[in-house]
This record gives structure tokens, sequence and C-alpha cells, in this order.
């Protein structure tokens, strides 16, 4: 009988999950592969970005809020998720940046943090694994500490000398980065909601663009899972207090995103296997060698 594949994507809050790859989980899912979601921060210092529920006492306990989205959010995906448990660090604002709060995730010691994923790692024993690119997607010091404790588990996760505790030492075989919204699939979808005759939501930050950012021209591996783009959305608005329903994210039409831009993309940043680029899979090199076994 031919082993199960497995795909790790690993996350910096609730709701990441569902904002970056879901619809690319949810394809795997459906096609028999085991998916694990991990979340290395409860959200804990989140804001309310729902202006519906910006409400005293859904601040006062978002943290138990954040942990019941995540759970429908994973009901749809139909994904499992694990918790690392450490705490949100906020994402710092003012000129100059304030410093962390103690304690929170983004002062960890990437090699001490990266012992709990090693651990998942070694039970779960995925063949390729997703996170964030070394400047987290975009700049928030959870999403780039969850860019460097990844990287070290990868590599730990392998050798038996580190964390002996943590469980019998497993190989990913790849290893990607999320990419989310490079400047040609925004100005894909920008001219063609333009051409329908739609207002688009992306003029403002298309006149804002900060090229130095851009990682478009890394993509590797673009993954049709346009079918699954609704399972994505009905997962995102489960994180009710992230996103406002009638917000920015839901205003292109499905008809033109799926005739414009039905992949979700990726950067293969490791690979310990042979692998044809561009590819279309993120097990592409993996699949033969797995169902051979």
């Amino acid at each position: 009988m031919a082993e199960q594949l497995r795909l790790m994507a690993v996350h910096a809050h609730p709701d990441d999950e569902s904002s970056k790859g879901a619809a690319s989980s949810a394809k795997y899912v459906a096609e028999g592969v085991s998916v694990l979601v991990v979340t290395c921060t409860g959200g804990e210092r989140g804001s309310v970005l729902n202006p519906k529920l910006d409400r005293p006492e859904v601040w006062a306990d978002i943290a138990n809020i954040r942990r019941r989205e995540m759970d429908a959010a994973r009901e749809i995906l139909g994904v499992d998720q694990a918790w690392l448990g450490f705490v949100d660090s906020g994402l710092p604002e003012g000129d100059p940046l304030p410093p962390l709060p103690e304690g929170c995730f983004g002062l960890m010691d990437p090699e001490v943090a990266a012992e709990p994923l090693v651990k998942l790692i070694r039970e779960f024993r995925p063949h390729v694994i997703t996170t964030y690119d070394e400047n987290g997607g975009y700049p928030h010091p959870d999403h780039i500490m969850t860019h460097r404790v990844t990287m070290a588990a990868f590599d730990a996760a392998a050798d038996p000398e580190r964390f002996p505790e943590a469980g019998e030492p497993w190989q990913p075989l790849k290893l990607y980065y999320n990419s989310g919204f490079s400047k040609d699939r925004v100005l894909a979808l920008h001219e063609a909601m333009l051409d329908a005759g739609l207002t688009s939501p992306y003029t403002e930050w298309i006149e804002k663009w900060d090229e130095g950012r851009d990682r478009g021209d890394k993509i590797t591996t673009r993954v049709p899972c346009g079918e699954y783009f609704d399972v994505r959305d009905d997962a995102l608005r489960a994180h009710a207090t992230q996103v406002d329903p009638d917000g920015f994210w839901f205003q292109v039409p499905r008809e033109i995103q799926l005739k414009v831009w039905p992949t979700e993309d990726f950067e293969l940043a490791r690979s310990l296997v042979e692998t044809a680029l561009p590819e279309t899979d993120l097990f592409a090199g993996i699949r033969d060698s797995v169902a051979a076994r």
C-alpha cells in the first residue's frame, strides 16, 4: 500500500493558514494528502480588523475567540492543526518602533524555539513544508521568526544529535515559501477588474508598491487550485475578528480570479529531490518515490 503524502504548513498566527496557501491545502486534502497546519502563536496581541466586531467584550476575550475561529477554519479546510504555544509579539508601530514585549515569539532564540517544531516534524513526518520567506512575507516580527524557526527545524529534524528527546529523526524533502501577491498577480487582477467596468481594490496598493519587496521573479511553483477558492474564502471568513466579510479580500469576483489567476504560487527554497522547474505540484519529484515504498 502506497505511503500517504504529507504536507506541513507553518504559520505565525491563526488566520494565516487561511490567507496563504489555503486553496492548495484544501486541494491536497481532497486528493488524500495529509495536511498539518502548525500555528506558532495564539494571536493574543492581534487587532480586531472587522469593524462589526470591534467591541470591548471581543477585545477582552480575543485569545479564546481566535482559538475558536481557528477550530472553525480547520474544519472548513479539512486539515489537522497544532499549536506551538508561543506568545504573539504584536505588530510594533511608531517612529522609533517600540521594543517587543518580553517573552514574545519575536524575541525567541530560533535554535531554541525550533525544538517543538522539530518534535512535530518527527511525529508527523512531512514530505513537504511551507512557510514564509526571510522577510516574513511582510515584516511582522512573528512572520520573520516563523521563517527562522522553520529553517532551523528543517535541518535539525533529520539530525539525531539535535534534540534527541524530540523523537526519531525525519528528513523533509522540500521546503517552500508562500508567494502571495506578486506585482504581476496584482496588476493582472487590477486590469481585469477595470476591463469589467468594476472598481479595483488594488489601485492604492499599486500606487504605493514597494518594488524592493516584490518576489514574483522567484516563483517556481504554481498550484492550480481555483476550484477551492470558495473553501479558502469560507475559511478566511471563519476568522471573523480578522477580516471584514464585505472588505478588501472579497472584492474580486470569483469568475475573474479563475480566469486571470487560478493558482496559488510558491517559491522552492530547499529541495533534496530532483525536480524540473517550473512546477505545478508541491510534491513534484516526490510522488513516484513515495508511491514505490
